[in-house]
């Protein structure tokens, strides 16, 4: 499984990625409003911290508009991927930019026959959102499985981004049927190093080694 950081912060992206196993970033308005940086000079540093896909997301809702700015944003670097959100334009929209050797990552995916369309068009990427499904007492974790079986009935090559993780649960049971990707906050990334036993167990070790003759 690839991990993914999902932040416009930089500071987090470097950290992350000095630890070895960051494979991307993904961003979105919201993310990069926080930053209180111009737009372009943001994604342009992201791409070069790092050696991975950086998707960033359009904010036209028409096909025409998605298709100019996906041009424009994927000249910023090569490991750019262009967001797209699931809409009847949006698809349009991802449909072209396949057949212009761009790639896409459709996001705010919701139910199995999105996901279904996403792989159909020849998206390189899509993004359930299983916390979201989690808030409203749908199980967020059965939409990655359902795509999952799908892709693998039909060999698309579609891979899963599983998004808006809220806990390392999540991340272990979408490695657990397969997910290609987990994308999440800085935070939970962390989070997957930590148990308490490995805690005690070190601070078992140091103290017992304080009692080696030197």
């Amino acid at each position: 499984m690839k991990f993914f950081l999902d932040t416009a912060n930089v500071n987090e992206i470097k950290e992350a990625n000095s630890w070895g196993i960051l494979d991307g970033v993904t961003t979105n308005p919201t993310h990069i409003s926080k930053e209180g940086r111009k737009f372009l000079d943001l994604v342009e540093e992201i791409c070069s911290i790092v050696n991975g896909p950086v998707s960033v997301e359009v904010v036209s809702t028409e096909s025409h508009g998605m298709v100019k700015e996906a041009e424009e944003l994927s000249k910023i670097s090569d490991n750019i991927v262009i967001k797209i959100p699931f809409t009847i334009e949006g698809i349009k929209a991802a449909k072209i930019l396949h057949e212009k050797g761009i790639k896409t990552n459709i996001t705010l995916v919701f139910s199995p026959s999105q996901g279904l369309i996403a792989g159909k068009i020849g998206a390189n990427y899509v993004s359930p959102f299983v916390g979201r499904l989690d808030n409203i007492s749908e199980e967020g974790i059965e939409l990655v499985r359902k795509i999952k079986s799908i892709y693998l009935n039909y060999n698309f090559k579609t891979e899963i981004i599983v998004a808006a993780i809220r806990n390392p649960l999540h991340v272990v049971n979408a490695a657990l049927i397969g997910a290609d990707i987990a994308t999440m906050r800085f935070e939970i990334l962390k989070m997957l190093f930590e148990h308490p036993l490995t805690d005690i167990g070190l601070q078992q070790f140091l103290e017992d080694w304080k009692k080696v003759p030197k």
